[in-house]
C-alpha cells in the first residue's frame, strides 16, 4: 500500500491487517506518519519501508493499494512539481510493478478531477471543467493523468485495475494543521478561534465519514468493475453548515470571520453514486451529524485538551 501511513491508507491498513492480510507499507512520510500504523510495527504480517514513489520498487505482492499523493490544498500546493511528480511517476512506477508481478492495483483518484464542475451532482460521466494551468491543477491534473495512464495499462497490458475517485473525507487521524474544512473547523472551534469562512459560505461539499470510504475501496478491489467509480457521501451541506453543526458541538458562540475565496476552489460538489450502490452493493452508513463526534473527540486527544 502506498500512502499507507496517511490519514486513508493507515485506516485501509487497519481493515486489511484486522482481516488477516499481509501488508507492506511504502510512505515517505510527507503527509503520512509513524504513529498511524504504531500498533502494527513489529507485527509478523506488517512491513513498513520509508518510500518514495516517485523511485520504482521491486516487490513481490498480488494487489496494490494506490493512495500515495497529498489530498490537502495546504500540502499539495506546497510543492506542487512534486505533487504532479507524485500522480504521474508515482503511478507509472506503482503500474509497472503492477504488470510485472500480475497485481491488480487500487488507484486513488479525486473528485477534483470534476473541478469546478458545470453538472451537479456530478457523475462518473461527467468530463470535468479544471483549470489546466491554475494553482490547483498539480492535484487534479496529476490525478486526471494518474487515471490516463491506468486505463492505458489496462488496454496495452491487460493490467488489472480499479479506479475510486474519492470525495471529501473526514475522520480520525487527519491532520490538525492540513487545510481541509473539517479539521479547520474543528481545530479553530476547540482552541476558542472564529470560524474562517472562504467567499459566503454557500459553497457545497459532501462530506464521507473514513471507515464508509475504506469499506467502498475494499468493495471495490473486490468487486469486477474497473471504474472509475465515485466514492463519496450524496448528503450535500453548504460549508456554512458544517460551521454551523461544528461550533454547536463545540462553542455555539464563536464568530465567523470571511476571507476571500481561494483560486479554483469549487463552488459545489456532490457525488452520483448509483454506480457504487449498483457494482459494489455500497452506500455510506454515517451521516456527517454522527462521523463529526468521533472526529471532534479525536482532535481533542490529538490537541491534548480532554484533560
Amino acid at each position: 500500500m502506498t500512502g499507507g501511513a496517511g490519514f486513508l491508507g493507515s485506516t485501509l491498513v487497519d481493515r486489511l491487517m484486522e482481516a488477516g492480510e499481509e501488508v507492506i507499507c511504502l510512505d515517505n512520510y510527507f503527509t503520512g506518519t509513524k504513529v498511524n500504523v504504531a500498533r502494527w510495527i513489529g507485527h509478523p504480517s506488517f512491513e513498513l519501508i520509508r518510500h518514495d514513489v516517485t523511485e520504482p520498487i521491486l516487490l513481490e505482492v498480488d494487489r496494490i493499494w494506490h493512495l500515495a499523493c497529498p489530498a490537502s490544498p495546504r500540502y499539495y500546493q506546497a510543492n506542487p512539481i512534486k505533487t504532479a511528480k507524485t500522480s504521474f511517476l508515482g503511478t507509472y512506477n506503482m503500474l509497472g510493478l503492477a504488470r510485472r508481478v500480475g497485481a491488480r492495483l487500487l488507484m486513488a483518484s479525486t473528485s477534483e478531477v470534476y473541478g469546478d464542475p458545470e453538472v451537479h451532482p456530478q457523475p462518473e460521466s461527467y468530463r470535468g471543467c479544471v483549470n489546466t494551468t491554475g494553482i490547483r491543477s498539480c492535484y487534479d491534473e496529476g490525478k486526471r493523468i494518474a487515471e490516463a495512464l491506468c486505463f492505458d495499462y489496462h488496454r496495452m497490458h491487460g493490467t488489472e485495475i480499479r479506479v475510486a475517485r474519492i470525495f471529501n473525507t473526514y475522520g480520525p487521524r487527519m491532520f490538525s494543521d492540513d487545510g481541509r474544512v473539517v479539521s479547520n473547523f474543528v481545530v479553530q472551534a476547540l482552541r476558542g478561534q472564529p470560524l474562517t469562512l472562504y467567499g459566503d459560505g454557500s459553497q457545497t461539499r459532501s462530506f464521507c465519514y473514513v471507515d464508509d470510504l475504506v469499506e467502498g475501496l475494499i468493495r471495490l478491489m473486490n468487486a469486477n468493475h474497473n471504474g472509475p467509480i465515485n466514492i463519496g457521501n450524496p448528503g450535500e451541506f453548504t460549508i456554512r453548515q458544517l460551521a454551523d453543526l461544528v461550533r454547536a458541538r463545540i462553542n455555539p458562540s464563536l464568530p465567523f470571520v470571511y476571507l476571500p475565496l481561494p483560486q479554483d476552489d469549487p463552488l459545489q460538489r456532490q457525488p452520483v453514486i448509483d454506480l457504487a450502490r449498483r457494482e459494489l452493493g455500497w452506500e455510506p452508513k454515517v451521516s456527517l451529524e454522527e462521523g463529526l463526534d468521533p472526529t471532534i473527540a479525536y482532535f481533542r486527544r490529538s490537541l491534548g485538551l480532554d484533560s
